[in-house]
């Protein structure tokens, strides 16, 4: 796969500056795009998938959801539906998602709604009855239709944008000059013990502007395992024989917190659709065994596998130091924002 990553690099370049000139039309008013009366925030990578984007938008739930009526609205990758849904009392996996449907069955007083089309999707919602007073796009950032009020850019501590070159040779979508247009900076998935000189000297090879906020995250792991009708202490199942089962773009850490001598992984593609086959996979090889999945996968398996072995670990973005100060920036500018752009 390196081999042919590198003899493709002829359309990294054709690839590349096909974004590079999309971008400047953008940039220059040439391409139309469109902004919104009320606070919208996105939030994305400029490289594909990986860097945490759905912990990340579940904090900025957390933050906002008490003082105002928020809504996200995602693309809702890989999803059986088209056009624009609302999630309700129907709304499944299938329906609009993995990731949406997760946010839904999560937090109950926030709307969940799904649309390719961005500024649809938006004027879909302002149009609801009790429209939302804050939205918060799910992985929009190159989404240059809808001008955001703000942006937030992820990028993984081990696959920096820094260090990566373009599709297909590398994983970035875009050029590294788009992170220009990100509010603030947050490097995701950090050692929790990393240092402030290691800090620094990633902060020096991200190059940020000045007014570019920068912070680093790290994973935080549930102390328990949730099942349907059951939560365990994770200390209890952690040297049991148990099956790991995951279908993100980077499982290895997951793996890691939990695995056993002797336990089982079985690693599937991102947003992953399990097959029957899969399922008997799963199956033969659990046995009698739990199941522990991500979060994420256990959205797309409950209902397929047996409620009694099937349990996923929670996980929550947290920041090694000036979380305080990103709160704060957030809630200032949802607090003062009358319209975007």
């Amino acid at each position: 796969m390196d081999l042919l990553r590198k003899i493709l690099f002829p359309f990294a370049l054709l690839y590349g500056l096909i974004a590079a000139i999309r971008n400047f039309l953008f940039d220059k008013g040439v391409l139309k795009f469109y902004t919104f009366d009320l606070p919208v925030i996105a939030v994305g990578n400029l490289s594909v998938g990986g860097t945490g984007k759905t912990p990340q938008i579940e904090y900025l739930i957390r933050l906002l959801s008490d003082k105002y009526k928020v809504a996200t609205l995602s693309r809702g990758y890989k999803r059986q539906s088209e056009g624009f849904v609302l999630a309700d009392s129907n709304a499944n996996a299938q329906i609009l998602g993995d990731e949406p449907f997760q946010y839904f069955q999560k937090f109950a007083g926030i709307k969940v709604a799904v649309d390719a089309d961005r500024k649809n999707g938006i004027e879909q919602l302002l149009a609801q009855p009790d429209k939302p007073e804050v939205i918060l796009l799910d992985d929009a950032y190159q989404h240059r239709k809808v001008k955001a009020g703000f942006y937030i850019l992820l990028t993984s501590y081990d696959d920096l944008f820094c260090d990566d070159l373009m599709l297909p040779t590398g994983n970035l979508r875009e050029n590294k000059n788009g992170a220009k247009r990100a509010n603030l900076v947050i490097v995701t998935k950090c050692p929790f013990n990393l240092s402030l000189e290691k800090q620094n000297e990633i902060r020096k090879k991200l190059k940020l502007a000045g007014s570019q906020q920068l912070y680093f995250t790290f994973i935080a792991y549930d102390n328990f395992i949730y099942g349907e009708n059951q939560k365990i202490n994770v200390n209890e199942i952690q040297a049991a024989s148990k099956l790991l089962v995951a279908g993100i773009a980077k499982p290895a850490p997951f793996f890691a917190y939990l695995q056993d001598t002797n336990d089982v992984c079985l690693s599937f593609p991102d947003h992953h659709n399990f097959t029957e086959k899969d399922i008997l996979e799963i199956k033969n090889v659990a046995q009698n065994n739990i199941i522990i999945t991500t979060e994420k996968d256990y959205v797309r398996l409950k209902g397929s596998l047996p409620s009694e072995q099937l349990f996923y670990l929670p996980i929550q973005s947290a920041f090694l130091s000036g979380g305080e100060n990103f709160d704060k920036t957030i809630t200032n500018y949802v607090g003062t924002s009358t319209r975007n752009g």
